[in-house]
């Protein structure tokens, strides 16, 4: 249920900023997407990792064929392990961003039009990964 009150809270706040409007994010929203991967990215996937303790977005530029990861805290705080990576499907190296971090990591970008992407993040001890995933 939190991915789908995420995805919903997301078109809330897509729609409030074409509208001009600015949405304030309540505590339970601190990890929604804000951006972080520049103009014209918006997302087409998620993981939430456990605990609470935040979110990795999947963003997609259509413009650029570039895809972005960007992993979020769900409670900002002291600096902790955290990470956002991403890679074309069937290549052998991460784009990775790596380190103790306070609110997110990344942006990592990979070119990747027609093609499928693995992607994932860290934080803390909790690491989950996607592969294969949003091909074309």
């Amino acid at each position: 249920m939190r991915i789908s009150r995420k995805l919903a809270a997301l078109g809330l706040s897509v729609a409030a900023t074409a509208a001009g409007v600015t949405v304030a994010a309540s505590p339970a929203q601190a990890a929604l997407y804000g951006g972080q991967c520049g103009s014209g990215y918006g997302v087409v996937n998620l993981i939430d990792l456990p605990d609470l303790r935040g979110t990795v977005y999947l963003t997609y530029s259509a413009s650029s064929g570039k895809n972005c990861v960007v992993t979020i805290r769900e409670n900002p705080g002291t600096a902790t392990l955290m990470e956002a990576f991403l890679r074309r499907s069937g290549t052998s190296s991460y784009v990775k961003d790596s380190g103790n971090f306070t609110t997110y990591a990344g942006p990592v970008y990979v070119s990747a039009a027609g093609s499928c992407v693995d992607w994932g993040g860290t934080i803390g001890t909790a690491t989950k990964t996607r592969y294969g995933t949003n091909c074309g």
